[in-house]
């Protein structure tokens, strides 16, 4: 096995591009590893990360007309981009987004999607019997089982895949907090989509804006 280590394995926002795959209506009709809200909200806050970083990225579904179109929480990141509408289950056989990706330059390879075990896997092991740096946003995918979802996870970690969570991806883009170009979207994406992180920090915010009261009061 290679280990997948060292400062040049993190994740750069220069060398990065994003495929998501499948987010739609039908898919959540049996999405039983995570709830629905979770995967929108958490493939939402990843496609908003991608897009504060400037990282490439490509939005494909599977037969829209009878599943039902992306997600729109999705699709408003990225007003007026087309969405690579396949037949193929199996999205790295669809030259279209192949060409896609190829045409990006990146090497760093990052996926997300529904299902984990079927749409999710079966392009990540093509991608990484292929030579890419194959990188699974496991939150912002999800799964018909508990079961299904890990198995899938298991099985991609074991040809090849490096797995993350997609805060975790952007705070590896983000590295250094004296990056600031892309500080405050950061920020806004916890605000609307890290709850527990972002809330605290807008509660920060609001005690370090509040008056020290004086010695007379």
């Amino acid at each position: 096995m290679t280990f997948r280590n060292g400062l040049k394995s993190l994740l750069r926002p220069e060398d990065s591009v994003l495929v998501l795959i499948d987010h739609q209506p039908f898919q959540l009709a049996n999405l039983n590893s995570h709830t629905p809200h979770t995967v929108v909200n958490n493939a939402t806050a990843l496609a908003k990360a991608a897009k504060a970083y400037r990282v490439p990225t490509i939005l494909t579904s599977v037969i829209a007309e009878r599943g039902g179109v992306i997600f729109p929480q999705i699709t408003d990141v990225f007003p007026g981009q087309e969405v690579i509408d396949r037949t193929f289950i199996n999205t790295w056989e669809d030259r279209k987004v192949v060409d896609a990706v190829k045409e990006t330059g990146r090497k760093q390879l990052i996926i997300a999607g529904l299902y984990t075990e079927i749409c999710v896997a079966m392009p990540v092991i093509q991608a990484l019997g292929e030579g890419w740096d194959v990188t699974v946003i496991t939150d912002a995918c999800g799964a018909v089982s508990v079961e299904a979802h890990h198995v899938a996870i298991q099985r991609m970690i074991a040809a090849g895949a490096n797995v993350m969570t997609w805060l975790a991806l952007a705070s590896e883009w983000q590295r250094d907090h004296a990056r600031t170009e892309h500080a405050a979207e950061f920020i806004d994406i916890l605000k609307q989509h890290a709850a527990g992180s972002g809330i605290a920090f807008v509660w920060e915010q609001q005690l370090l804006n509040t008056p020290v009261p004086s010695a007379a009061a």
